[in-house]
């Protein structure tokens, strides 16, 4: 992604803009809070957010509360599966602080909307927490490792088609934000380019939301260099469905038929045991590759470490400095033979990394669907992360968008957020939970972050309450952005760019704002419902809905985020457009 800088403007033209915006959007009426507000003491932390929750299984507050509203008692959940350690550093710190809600006045009588009953089975996820508020006067630099992920979207979306909310410990709002296309521009020049914008918020009174937009650089086929791909497809027997194996060898024909002359392909599996499929194979010779996807069948249990194993044996073979050199795990995550732990998985994978080999995971199916060891083989790797549930969104990762799988254009790509305390009152970043990177460390070019692709884009958005009366000082700024990468072959020495927040980048009102931040607004407040944010408690499905419909385009994908917001208002309690919201951690 290219870095363009943007002009400054006199210092008290910031202010006057910034202190001149009022939240402008009318709220819907037709919808109740999401919770009332606590008015006794805090919260305690939860210490279910900091383990790994099986699906089917909630903590016994949120079966409380369930039966508090009426619902019948959960069953008894399966066991959680062996969960990666949560990242260490400022994360750690910043989830131990209580994060203390936007205040909120409880409409009397708020009718509050038991989640959707979630089927029994042995999925698992994560969960992150949920970023607390922070004081730039205390911590004025919020940072954060690049994540192009999207999974947690089309997890999202094939629950809620499927009839029932999403799991909350599912729910990573980063994703959902990346999952979209807002067509920001290309840089002129450079790998990246980035785009600041911030308007009034429409959910919350005297807050502005503010965008930091990262758009990589596109580049065509005939311009990317070489790929030596190998497919690590799981055959164990419980891949035998047609969403999961049968989808998943539509997917690796379509990645295929996206190769070019020089690239090679190899193939080999896991069940019970590991095998060698085909050898690395130049895809001058694609009647091969294919015919060898089209033999695959499920059958045995799950030696996914000895496949991770036998995979970067076949892609030493062929390792060449200076090309794309990539494992591709298709699976449903579920690894029960063999050296199983993460922890052993991810050393083989940081090993790996370390010799030039990138890893990308490729989720399928549900039941028995494991997102926490999906996730992390893909951060550890270097790679991305996507999940398959329809014919189409193979087409759109492997299709439309394989360009960021096959072309890395920058490594380890951090960003530092900083807020100007004369200026910030408070801050919150939405999402990015587990991309924390300690402060110290942004410019230590040793800590390993996130990895880029041809035409990647990445979108964060942070809540911000802005003081009253904030000096005007001479070149100030109230958000500077600083980014850190690497190129994509060669010194491991950091380049850096600093964006700082223009005014004419500041709209007076949400209605005045680019489309694209609207978007993208409607896309961060379905995240923090649907993962029941404590700082969710005043907003409404159908706001939500109504912002998405005055701001998307007529792209697919934005014109069928309107219809999940919609099913999931009537998964939510009749249209009510309630979700319940959890306690502040």
């Amino acid at each position: 992604m290219r870095t363009r800088p943007l002009d400054l403007v006199a210092p008290a033209l910031v202010t006057a803009l910034l202190l001149g915006c009022g939240a402008s959007s009318p709220r819907a009426t037709d919808a109740a809070p999401l919770a009332p507000a606590d008015t006794a003491a805090a919260r305690p932390t939860q210490p279910e957010y900091d383990t790994p929750v099986t699906e089917g299984g909630g903590s016994a507050r949120e079966e409380a509360e369930a039966v508090a509203l009426g619902a019948a008692p959960a069953a008894a959940p399966p066991p959680a599966a062996a969960a990666a350690p949560r990242p260490a550093g400022v994360a750690a710190r910043k989830r131990a602080a209580v994060a203390a809600p936007n205040p909120v006045v409880a409409a009397p009588n708020p009718v509050v909307a038991a989640p959707a009953p979630e089927p029994q089975g042995s999925e698992s996820y994560q969960d992150y927490g949920v970023n607390p508020v922070e004081d730039p006067a205390k911590d004025r630099f919020s940072t954060f490792a690049i994540d192009v992920d999207t999974a947690s979207y089309a997890i999202a979306r094939r629950k809620i088609l499927e009839g029932a909310l999403p799991p909350y410990q599912a729910v990573r709002a980063e994703e959902f934000l990346n999952y979209f296309d807002y067509g920001y521009p290309s840089p002129a020049t450079g790998p990246f380019a980035v785009h600041l914008a911030a308007a009034p918020s429409p959910f919350t009174v005297g807050h502005h939301l503010v965008r930091v937009a990262v758009q990589g650089k596109r580049v065509s086929a005939r311009e990317r260099t070489p790929v030596h791909l190998v497919y690590l497809v799981d055959t164990s027997g419980s891949m035998r469905s047609p969403d999961k194996l049968g989808l998943a060898k539509r997917s690796l024909k379509m990645l295929t038929e996206a190769l070019k002359p020089g690239d090679t392909v190899a193939l080999c599996t896991y069940a019970g045991s590991v095998r060698e499929v085909l050898a690395p194979t130049g895809v001058e010779s694609k009647g091969r590759i294919l015919a060898a996807i089209d033999d695959l069948t499920a059958g045995g249990s799950t030696a996914m470490a000895s496949g991770i194993d036998l995979a970067y044996r076949l892609a030493e073979r062929t390792l060449v400095k200076g090309h794309v050199n990539r494992v591709v795990v298709l699976s449903d995550g579920d690894a029960n033979v063999g050296a199983t732990s993460h922890e052993e998985i991810l050393e083989t994978i940081r090993r790996a990394k370390d010799k030039g080999i990138t890893l990308s995971t490729i989720g399928f199916g549900q039941g028995n669907y494991k997102d926490v060891m999906m996730e992390q083989l893909a951060n550890q790797g270097d790679g991305n992360y996507a999940y398959i549930d329809s014919a189409a969104q193979a087409r759109r990762v492997f299709s439309e968008q394989v360009g960021g799988m096959l072309q890395v254009i920058a490594r380890d790509v951090k960003i530092q957020v900083e807020f100007d305390p004369r200026f910030v009152k408070s801050y919150r970043l939405i999402g990015y939970e587990n991309r924390d990177v300690a402060d110290r460390d942004f410019r230590n070019d040793r800590v390993d972050a996130g990895e880029i692709g041809a035409g990647h884009s990445v979108t964060a958005l942070y809540d911000v309450e802005l003081r009253g009366a904030a000096p005007r000082l001479e070149g100030a700024a109230p958000v500077v952005v600083r980014l850190r990468h690497k190129a994509p072959l060669g010194s491991d020495r950091a380049e850096e760019t600093t964006v700082k927040l223009a005014p004419s980048a500041i709209a007076a009102a949400f209605d005045a704002a680019p489309a694209d931040l609207r978007f993208a607004a409607a896309v961060a407040g379905f995240s923090e419902i649907l993962r029941r944010s404590p700082h969710a408690r005043a907003l409404r499905l159908s706001d939500v809905e109504a912002i998405a419909r005055a701001a998307a385009s007529r792209r697919g994908d934005q014109q069928e985020f309107i219809e999940l917001v919609r099913r999931a208002r009537a998964l939510a309690g009749g249209g009510t457009g309630a979700v319940a919201a959890r306690g502040a951690d």
